[in-house]
């Protein structure tokens, strides 16, 4: 997967959590469908993130830069997950 690939799903999810495309019409999911079903999806990449990395590491030796990559991309999914989870659940002060 190439730099480009891995980085355009990201910015337009921060786009859509930012509220940079509005609000949505009549007759379509409202925009917390759409972050739902984006939280599915990115909740699952995650995990399978998680096992190629589990499956890369335990047959030495392996692709370390790969490995990091890979890393690294999940921890980037994680921040975009917890941004979109406190945007469908803020916090409320009582």
């Amino acid at each position: 997967m190439s730099l480009y690939q891995s980085v355009v799903p990201i910015l337009a999810v921060f786009m859509l959590t930012s509220g940079c495309f509005g609000r949505a019409r009549e007759g379509r999911m409202s925009d917390d469908d759409v972050m739902r079903a984006r939280l599915v999806e990115l909740r699952q990449e995650h995990r399978d993130l998680d096992d190629a990395i589990a499956a890369m590491t335990q047959s030495p030796p392996y692709d370390q830069i790969r490995a990091q990559r890979l890393k690294k991309r999940k921890l980037v999914l994680k921040d975009v997950i917890i941004r979109i989870e406190n945007q469908l659940m803020p916090d409320i002060i009582a």
